[in-house]
């Protein structure tokens, strides 16, 4: 498939702001059962304003891919089949969440309106949407990865590690980034988020590797010869079937030679994992509060990698007409 950076910006994108919005809930949790230091207000509002600027400037690249966007509100219409109509419908619940949840963080509504026991648990507005907040993230997050996970004609998409690697490469990125944050302000968070973003990169490692396995062993249903039904083994390609550039030949590839993508598939593996997780230890070794914001930085430089490799990587039917010259 010929990878559009404006998907490529809107998926690595929301997918950051989601995982920011995880990190802050969850830094929230762990301050209410006094597991860690608890932090201000402000440290959750601006931090959600954080996560809203990057779903809606993830929001804003999708339009740059669509043909008519004034007519971009009927994407939502067909909600009870498509799951691109519900990934518009969870998209602007998901930034009204956060951005309350901002909002009464930062006006000071934070006063528990139910105790559960005696020094147990209180729960105020803010805990709720919090609750709320995840759930929303997870089903945005399963409904960005069925978008393409749910296409049966492109296997290398077709499969579970698709919805995975959504959900922990965003999440790696969002608490790498709550970390970075959390460095920026100087608090003492830095490891907790930094430690919890080296366990959801590592869970991302295991599901990216595996579907590159899975996929380099692929058995593509379609071939010549299913193609123009004739079952034949010598069949050779010889004319690419146009004598200039068309849709078919620009939108359904991506125009690069093997030794490019073993480049850029090279370059996502070192940039998403192994140096981000070499940053933060080395950061927490040296209580550094710049490698934090560097590893943010450079882990995100490579998710860009992977997600033009994620598309770069589907073998689309159409390529046997148009694509395959000897």
């Amino acid at each position: 498939m010929h990878p559009a950076f404006s998907v490529i910006f809107l998926t690595t994108l929301i997918g950051a702001g989601q995982g920011l919005f995880l990190a802050l809930f969850t830094g929230q949790f762990y301050s209410t059962v006094e597991l860690v230091e608890p932090q201000p207000h402000s440290f959750y509002a601006i931090g959600s304003a954080l996560s809203l600027a990057l779903l809606v400037g993830g929001l804003a690249a999708s339009f740059f891919h669509l043909g008519r966007p004034e007519r971009a509100w009927r994407a939502a219409a067909m909600w009870r089949t498509s799951w691109l109509s519900r990934e518009v419908i969870v998209l602007p619940a998901m930034m009204g969440i956060v951005f309350f949840y901002g909002v009464f963080h930062w006006a000071g509504w934070t006063q528990p309106f139910i105790v559960l026991g005696e020094g147990t648990l209180p729960i105020d507005a803010t805990f709720v949407l919090g609750m709320l907040g995840v759930l929303v993230t997870l089903a945005l997050f399963v409904s960005t990865g069925m978008i393409y996970a749910s296409v049966k004609f492109l296997q290398e998409w077709h499969s579970p590690y698709t919805i995975a690697n959504f959900i922990f490469l965003g999440t790696a990125s969002g608490f790498m980034l709550a970390a970075a944050y959390s460095a920026l302000l100087g608090n003492h968070l830095v490891g907790f988020f930094g430690t919890w973003a080296v366990i959801a990169t590592l869970l991302g490692l295991g599901t990216r590797t595996a579907s590159l396995m899975r996929n380099a062993s692929i058995k593509h249903r379609s071939n010549l010869q299913t193609a123009i039904g004739i079952r034949h083994r010598g069949i050779v390609q010889k004319s690419q079937g146009f004598s200039a550039g068309s849709f078919n030949t620009r939108e359904f590839f991506h125009h690069q030679t093997p030794e490019t993508l073993k480049l850029i598939r090279l370059a996502f593996m070192v940039l998403v994992f192994p140096v981000p997780i070499a940053l933060v230890l080395l950061a927490y070794l040296l209580e550094s509060s710049t490698l934090p914001i560097v590893a943010f930085a450079i882990q995100y430089l490579g998710l860009i990698a992977e997600r033009w490799y994620f598309f770069a990587e589907a073998e689309h039917p159409q390529n046997l007409y148009y694509q395959q010259v000897s």
